[in-house]
């Protein structure tokens, strides 16, 4: 069972209509897409997210992570289409959870942490943008629009 992020900072999901997909090879071709970004730091697992309560199904997600930065990913049939999201969360430990003050002195935002968040959530999100322009380029759909690939984000500085 997956861990939940202490915060969620960012969420982005798109239905795309008309395209049929196995989440097994969306996650695949998402993972090679990584791959080629040579991500420092990068872990990926497989997470399972319950659906609803403690006795429902699970949904398996691609989890992306980098220090205390996590992306899980969602790939999945969706009616006549295929959903994709993506949550962006961190995980603040014990130390920002317990020793706020600590928290404040070692851990506080700076240009340097809030570029290097900024640049893993990019470089994810590029590679699952990218794995979603080769699926609806072979199936013939149309490309999504630069509105539609924007995700809602948090303001990293404002915690």
């Amino acid at each position: 069972m997956a861990t939940t992020p202490t915060t969620i900072l960012g969420h982005w999901s798109v239905l795309i209509e008309g395209l049929q997909a196995s989440p097994l090879d969306f996650f695949a071709q998402v993972e090679a897409a990584l791959e080629k970004r040579q991500i420092p730091g990068a872990k990926r697992s497989r997470v399972d997210w319950r659906e609803g309560g403690l006795l429902s199904a699970k949904r398996e997600y691609l989890r992306v992570r980098r220090y205390e930065y996590v992306l899980d990913i969602c790939g999945a049939p969706f009616g006549t289409g295929f959903f994709v999201s993506w949550w962006l969360g961190e995980y603040k430990g014990c130390l920002g959870e317990n020793l706020p003050l600590l928290t404040a002195i070692f851990r506080r935002p700076t240009y340097y942490r809030i570029d290097t968040a900024n640049m893993f959530r990019t470089a994810v999100d590029g590679a699952v943008q990218e794995v979603i322009g080769q699926m609806t380029q072979a199936k013939g759909l149309r490309q999504l629009t630069l509105e539609e690939r924007k995700p809602v984000l948090r303001e990293f500085w404002r915690k």
